[in-house]
C-alpha cells in the first residue's frame, strides 16, 4: 500500500514541529541516532531533513510533502505546491522576519546607504533580489552561521532571521529594514497532489495541524445564567461564531458555551460575574476546526 513520505524539519524547528503533531493527533518519536523517526500512523513515513533542503527534496519527489519555512521555498526558486501556512516558530506563535541589520553605531539608515558594501547572510538569493530591486550594488557572502558577530570586521551588514530581535541587540546591531517575512508551510510535490490517496492524507494533515495551532491561543468557557439575564451575558462574550446556548433542567436557567482568546479571559470573567453569570468554567482546547 502507498505511504506518504513526509519531511520533518531537523534543527531549530524540530521540537516545535513534533509537539505540534502531537497536539494534532500524531505522535512522532525521534531518536538522536536516526534520521527516520517513527510515527503512530501506518500510512506515513517520516524523515528528518534540514528546512533549507526540504523544498529541493519535495520538488524532486524524494518526499511527497514536508514542513519548511516560506523563506526557504522562496530562496530555492523551485516549484512546489503550498498546502497550508502554519504560523509557529521555535520560540513563539508568530511569523519570523529576515531583517537587514547594521552595527548600531554605523551611519547607515537605509538599504541604499549600503552601496558597494558586503552583506553576510544564509538567505543569499533572496538578499540579492532585494538589493537588485533597489538598484543597490552589494557583495552578498554566504554565512555558515554566527552571522550576528560578523559586522563590522567580516561584513558591513547582515540579513538574518529573527523572532524577537534580542540576539541582534545583544550583538549591538540595529535593524533598518525587513527583507522577508516567513512562516512554516506544509508543502507537497505536484505528483503527490495528483495522487488521490496522498492528496487526501496531506489535506487531513493540514486540517488537523491548523486546528491544533488555532487552539493554542484559545480556551473554552462555559457558564450558567438565568434566562432573563442572558442578554447582559451575551453582550460581554466575544464569540468565535456564536455562543452555544442550552436549556437546563430548570427552565429559568440556560448554559452558555463559547470559545475566546485566552488573553481576554482575565477581563471577561469578572464582567461575566458582574452580569450575574455563575458556574463559570474555563477549559483548554486541543483543536479548533472552523
Amino acid at each position: 500500500m502507498s505511504k506518504l513520505r513526509l519531511g520533518i524539519p531537523k534543527g531549530s524547528l524540530q521540537d516545535a514541529t513534533i509537539a505540534l503533531f502531537a497536539r494534532a493527533g500524531w505522535n512522532i518519536y525521534a531518536s538522536p541516532r536516526s534520521y527516520f523517526p517513527s510515527i503512530d500512523d501506518p500510512d506515513i513515513e517520516c524523515m528528518l531533513i534540514r528546512a533549507q533542503e526540504m523544498t529541493r527534496y519535495v520538488a524532486q519527489g524524494v518526499l511527497d510533502a514536508g514542513l519548511t519555512g516560506r523563506d526557504w521555498v522562496v530562496e530555492s526558486g523551485l516549484s512546489v505546491e503550498t498546502i497550508s501556512s502554519l504560523t509557529y516558530a521555535k520560540q513563539s506563535r508568530q511569523r519570523v522576519r529576515w531583517v537587514l541589520a547594521v552595527p548600531e553605531d554605523s551611519p547607515w539608515q537605509r538599504a541604499e546607504d549600503l552601496d558597494g558594501k558586503v552583506i553576510a547572510t544564509e538567505l543569499v538569493e533572496v538578499t540579492r533580489r532585494y538589493f537588485a530591486e533597489k538598484n543597490v550594488s552589494v557583495k552578498v557572502d554566504f554565512s555558515w552561521g554566527a552571522t550576528e558577530v560578523k559586522p563590522p570586521r567580516l561584513a558591513d551588514a547582515i540579513v538574518e532571521v529573527t523572532e524577537t530581535g534580542s540576539s541582534l541587540r545583544a550583538n549591538r546591531l540595529r535593524i533598518i529594514d525587513t527583507v522577508l517575512e516567513s512562516e512554516t508551510q506544509l508543502i507537497a510535490s505536484r505528483d503527490a497532489v495528483a495522487d488521490p490517496f496522498k492528496a487526501g492524507k496531506i489535506a487531513s494533515l493540514a486540517l488537523m495541524l491548523q486546528g491544533a495551532i488555532a487552539a493554542q491561543s484559545q480556551v473554552g468557557l462555559m457558564l450558567n445564567v438565568r434566562r432573563h439575564q442572558l442578554p447582559a451575558v451575551l453582550a460581554v462574550l466575544p464569540a468565535l461564531n456564536a455562543p452555544t446556548i442550552s436549556q437546563l433542567s430548570d427552565s429559568d436557567w440556560v448554559a452558555v458555551n463559547t470559545i475566546l482568546e485566552e488573553s481576554r479571559v482575565r477581563e471577561v470573567i469578572p464582567r461575566l460575574k458582574a452580569a450575574q453569570a455563575s458556574g463559570i468554567v474555563e477549559y483548554p482546547l486541543n483543536k479548533v476546526v472552523l
